[in-house]
Order: structure tokens, then C-alpha cells, then sequence
């Protein structure tokens, strides 16, 4: 999942419309629901034809907007679901008040600096930096600028900081907060920009030019790992747990990589891993 943009939605209508029903469990041969915002991507077609290799019935259900899987995992009409990364599962836990799980994790998408006419980050200090202004990626947009070592935090380590966390006056470049979608205008202006990758191919920008990306490998940038989700009572459910592993066959990986143009990057982190990232996240927001 590019979970580079939230588009809000009334979700009650976009549960109805899907027409779904509770599962009932999964044994004795059910079919397990999976929910996911990209289901036409060819690795889902790679996954299910996998899953069935296996012996699993799988639904993948395909919904509009990014608040209506968690939605419909929490109320029992899908079992998992794979669209999210770890810092979106955040924010939906503590608004809504749930405790969904992330149990196996997929790829982290890497949140890259573009600078028009240029090709490293020479000549780059004393610049206005647009970064995206969602709750979601304006964190990380600023923790890629300190990875590039163009912004420095009053306190190190924050996952995700906002623009009063930064040091003004140790820092090399400014942020100007804007919506997403207008990065790339503010790229077009000449302005250097943090531009997530759903707005690179409409706007005519290669992936392959930006001055600087997120290192996969950061502790900065484990909230951005992509994860299965699901409830605390299905957690240990052996068959979802199947399903969410058969995400990591080459098959798959291949064509996620594909799908993303390159730029995705796969990461192997196990749950306990997965589950000490969102405390982190949890306690920063404390």
C-alpha cells in the first residue's frame, strides 16, 4: 500500500457498499477476508493464486478510502488486512480506540527529496523545503530532511516530529508545510520538495531523480513499515498468520517491486518488532 495520501470517507457507506458479512472464523475450510485499498495490483493476483496453492479461500476486498479497512476489521466483516503502515495503524488505534495488531510486516515505501534541475543536495542550504502537511507524512518528511542532515530536532530520535519540534536555528534549510498534492507544484516553482511517490508519475517526475530518500534501514523510518493487521483475537489465528508470511514469497515481492516502479524495498521484521515501534509511537504522543 502507498500510503502516501488519506483520503477521508464516510465509511459506513463504504462498508455497506461492499456487501460484506462477518466471517465467522476460519476454520473448517471458511474463506478468510482480506481488505486492502490496491487489490487490482498484479501482487495481489500473484497472492492469491499462492493462497490457493496452499489450500486457502481467500476474499480480497478492495475498498476507496484508507479509514474503512480498519473500519470493517474492527467490526468483524473482514478478518485482516494489508494496506497501512505502522504510524497510519497509530493514529486509527488511539482515535478510535481500538488495539488492532500489526502481525508480519511487507515493504516501506521510501519518502524521497526532489529538486528540480538538480542532482545532489549541493547549493541546497538557506532553501525552502515543501514538505507534505498530513498528519501521516509530515513527520517523516521532516525526519528525511534530518537523515539528509539539512534539519536538526530540539530532541533526537522523534518519530514523528512536527515543525516546532525543529531547531531553527541549527538548521540548514526552512519547511514549508503544504498539502501533498501541492508538492509537486512547489517542485515545478523550484523549490525543493519532499514529494510522496503517488504524485510522482502524474506529475511527469522519474522516482530515479530525487537528491535524497529515507533510509529503509533507519529506526526513523520503521513507522512507515507496511503491515497485516488484524484483532488481538485473531492474532494467533495460524491460518492468517499463513496467509500474511506468503506475502514475503519472491513471487510476490517481485511483483510489488514491479508495481512500485522500484522503489519499494522489502522489510522482515517480526511482531514483537512491529508491536515495540508502536509503543514507541504511542509514548511520543503521550
Amino acid at each position: 500500500m502507498k500510503l502516501n495520501r488519506i483520503i477521508a470517507g464516510a465509511a459506513a457507506v463504504a462498508i455497506s457498499a461492499t456487501g460484506l458479512v462477518a466471517c465467522g472464523g476460519n476454520g473448517g475450510g471458511d474463506t478468510i477476508k482480506v481488505g486492502t485499498t490496491d487489490a487490482s495490483l498484479k501482487e495481489w493476483e500473484v497472492f492469491e493464486d499462492l493462497a490457493k496453492d496452499k489450500g486457502i479461500k481467500v476474499d480480497v476486498v478492495n475498498f476507496s478510502d484508507y479509514n474503512t479497512p480498519n473500519d470493517a476489521l474492527s467490526q468483524g466483516e473482514i478478518d485482516v488486512n494489508k494496506f497501512q503502515h505502522l504510524q497510519f495503524l497509530d493514529n486509527y488505534n488511539q482515535g478510535a480506540g481500538t488495539e488492532l495488531k500489526a502481525i508480519s510486516s511487507g515493504e516501506i515505501y521510501p519518502l524521497a527529496l526532489f529538486w528540480k534541475d538538480h542532482s545532489s543536495l549541493d547549493g541546497i542550504e538557506g532553501q525552502r523545503v515543501a514538505i507534505p502537511n498530513d498528519a501521516t507524512n509530515q513527520g517523516r518528511g521532516i525526519n528525511v530532511l534530518v537523515q539528509a542532515g539539512l534539519l536538526t530536532l530540539k530532541k533526537e530520535g522523534l518519530l514523528n516530529p512536527t515543525p516546532a519540534d525543529i531547531d531553527t536555528e541549527a538548521s540548514k534549510v526552512e519547511v514549508v508545510p503544504v498539502d501533498a498534492a501541492q508538492t509537486t507544484i512547489s517542485y515545478n516553482e523550484g523549490l525543493p520538495a519532499i514529494i510522496n511517490n503517488s504524485f510522482l508519475e502524474r506529475a511527469g517526475i522519474d522516482a530515479k531523480s530525487a537528491i535524497f530518500q529515507d533510509d529503509p534501514n533507519s529506526e526513523l523510518a520503521e513507522p512507515y513499515i507496511n503491515v497485516w493487521v488484524t484483532t488481538p483475537e485473531k492474532a494467533e489465528d495460524p491460518k492468517i498468520k499463513e496467509l500474511a508470511e506468503l506475502w514475503k514469497d519472491p513471487a510476490v515481492t517481485e511483483a510489488v517491486v514491479e508495481s512500485s516502479g522500484g522503489t519499494a524495498v522489502p522489510v522482515d521484521r517480526t511482531p514483537e518488532q512491529l508491536a515495540a515501534v508502536l509503543d514507541r509511537l504511542k509514548n511520543e504522543t503521550k
